[in-house]
This record gives structure tokens, sequence and C-alpha cells, in this order.
């Protein structure tokens, strides 16, 4: 039976299956061997699911959300003596510019409209002119807006120039299929609680074990030392250095056995594209447009200005649904006003449906 009062229309927390959440009413101890060995298992499985299992590649596991393990990459493998260039198109990359503030790491953005993807030609003039950067770091998936960034295009650039490239992949890792190795990504950062539908609790970080090890003694956090956490998991078999979200590795572990059950990565994006698109084509019919443009538009989740007919209350609308069953996001833009509803989790064809009604029930009331 599904205790949910509500399902969540975000991009994570999301709503996850009974069973994802059964497995968080066993208590389990950080040292034990059987605990160690889920945690080996879930690091050997992110790397299958990187298509990076037999590539040079490692998995280190971190306690917190998602921006922790951003901070811990940013933070750990980048020396005073080296440079990032950061593409900028959305809050997550406005973020990474705080982190290396914050830890006074030589950085310069490139920053371009939240509605428009990093372009790699304006990327390559500015390595033609500046020979100190060192490493290029973007967000795939812009969970700001709903955009899906070019991978490709930016990875051809680093592959061209030599450059390492950081990868925040929270919002598309496990829900848009990425060949670590053939992009030759350097760090990959990801979350728990995304399209691997486990909850929140933890990052990970797919990482090249070459450069990894080049990085001992560059970290500027005890917390959040990235080669000191691998360290640790790869010599005591599994041991996080610090007390681990074990009720969140089991949820986790469950998560990632769900997902191949569904037919792994192939299988769960063509749900997420498939909810996305009936969300967007359904939201537009009742008169709410999209921000970002079609060709732009990733699989996980969508913004949509407010309606221009009509007054129109953001917190009403938030009460209408929830007390209907559904919970969605608030715009995280300046210039607009904007909501954002998120597909992944268990989200189904039933449930885009009743959402659309809501919408429509919503509009008949407040014209």
């Amino acid at each position: 039976m599904d205790r949910n009062t509500y399902k969540l229309l975000t991009p994570g927390p999301l709503t996850t299956t009974e069973t994802v959440k059964e497995r968080m009413l066993v208590d389990m101890c950080t040292w034990d061997q059987d605990y160690k060995a889920m945690t080996q298992e879930i690091r050997r499985g992110l790397l299958a699911l990187a298509h990076a299992e037999k590539s040079g590649y490692t998995t280190v596991l971190m306690q917190g959300s998602g921006t922790f393990g951003v901070e811990s990459v940013l933070s750990s493998v980048i020396r005073d003596t080296e440079k990032v260039l950061i593409l900028v198109n959305g809050a997550y990359t406005k973020r990474m510019c705080r982190i290396c503030e914050y830890h006074h790491i030589p950085y310069r953005a490139m920053e371009v409209p939240y509605d428009e993807i990093p372009d790699a030609g304006k990327a390559e003039e500015i390595l033609k002119t500046d020979s100190t950067i060192t490493h290029l770091a973007m967000v795939h998936s812009e969970t700001t807006t709903g955009i899906l960034n070019d991978l490709d295009s930016i990875a051809a650039l680093a592959r061209k120039y030599n450059k390492k490239f950081i990868v925040d992949a929270m919002s598309s890792f496990g829900g848009v299929d990425i060949d670590v190795p053939r992009l030759k990504i350097t760090y990959l950062i990801s979350s728990a609680n995304k399209c691997i539908q486990g909850v929140p609790g933890f990052s990970f970080i797919i990482a090249d074990e070459a450069d990894l090890k080049q990085t001992r003694g560059t970290a500027r956090s005890l917390s959040l030392d990235l080669y000191d956490q691998w360290e640790t998991m790869e010599k005591d078999g599994g041991k996080w250095r610090f007390t681990s979200p074990t009720h969140v590795v089991a949820a986790f572990h469950q998560a990632m056995q769900e997902l191949d059950r569904e037919g792994g990565i192939p299988a769960r994006h063509e749900r997420y594209a498939r909810m996305n698109r009936m969300l967007r084509e359904g939201m537009e019919r009742l008169g709410f447009k999209p921000y970002i443009r079609a060709e732009y538009q990733g699989p996980i989740i969508t913004t949509f200005f407010y309606p221009e007919d009509g007054a129109f209350d953001f917190k009403d609308m938030y009460r209408f649904l929830k007390e209907r069953g559904y919970v969605i996001y608030p715009g995280k833009l300046t210039e607009r006003d904007t909501f954002r509803l998120g597909n992944i989790g268990e989200i189904y064809e039933a449930d885009v449906e009743k959402i659309l009604a809501i919408f429509a029930d919503y509009r008949k009331e407040t014209r």
C-alpha cells in the first residue's frame, strides 16, 4: 500500500517505490561486512551504468546532497596553480562559481542566457586566449530550467585542448545515457535521489582513477576530501571515512536493482522522455508556455511561465494541486515568473493525465 499522501512532480527528492522505502526499515552497522559489501556493489554498479567498469575509472560515495559532491570535487582536484572555466547557464553553475569563491579556487565564468546552451565555439575562443585554464566544468541537465546542455560538444572541446572535464550530471545520470570513457569525462557527479530513484543522503563521483591519485593533498576540506574518501573505500573494502547514511545506502542499493529490472537507463530514459512530452504538450494546450525551446528541452523537468491571461497566484495553485495529490516546484528564475514540473521518479501516464486534469480545473476556477 502506498503511504504517500501526495506524489512529487519534482526533480529530486522524488516519489520512490514502496520497496525502496522498505529497505530503510532495517538498521545497519557501518563497520559490518555485509554493509561494506553493499557499498562495493553500488560502486561497481555505478561504473557499469557509466560504461566505465573496465576503463580506468573508479567511484567515490560522499555523504551529503549533490552540492556536497560538487564541492568535494572542485575543492579537492583543482590546485591553486590551476584554473577552471565554468560554463554558466543556470543556478547550479552559479553555485559552482560560489564554491570556487569560498575556497579561493581560480576560475573563470562564461555566462550565457538561461534558455540557451553554452556554445563550444565561444568556449574555444576563451581557451585560445587563456592558457592558464586547466579544467572545464558544466552542468549537463540544468534543473533551474530543464534545459539539457550539449555534453558531446564540450567534451570534444576538452579533449581537443587536453583539459580535464568536470560534469555535474545530478539530474541526468541514470535517466540519460552517458558514456563516461568515450567522452573522457574526468569527474562526473550525481546524487542518490535523482534518476536512479533513491532517497536523499549521499552523492557519488565517477572519477578517472589516475587523475584522482594525483590529487592527494589538494583538498581544502577534511570531510569533503575526495582522495581520502576514495582511499579509505579502496583499502577497507567499502568503509566510509565517517558515519555514512546507512538507510539511504540500502535504499539506493534497492533502487539500482529496480532500475535494472525496468530495463536500465534506455528504458528509464524512454519513460521520462514520454512523460515529459505529455506534460509539456498538455500544459501548452492549457495556456502555459514553456520557458525552454523544444530542441533544448531535457526529459527531467520543464519550466513554465505564469499564464498571461488573468490573475495567477502560485501559492494558491500549489495548495490546489497538493490537496489533490501532487506537489510541484516554484521557479528558479529572476527575470520572469515561472514554476516547474518534474517527471522523474514513480510518475506514469495516469499521473500525467491526472495532473493535467487538475490544472484544467484550476484554470476554470481562476479565469
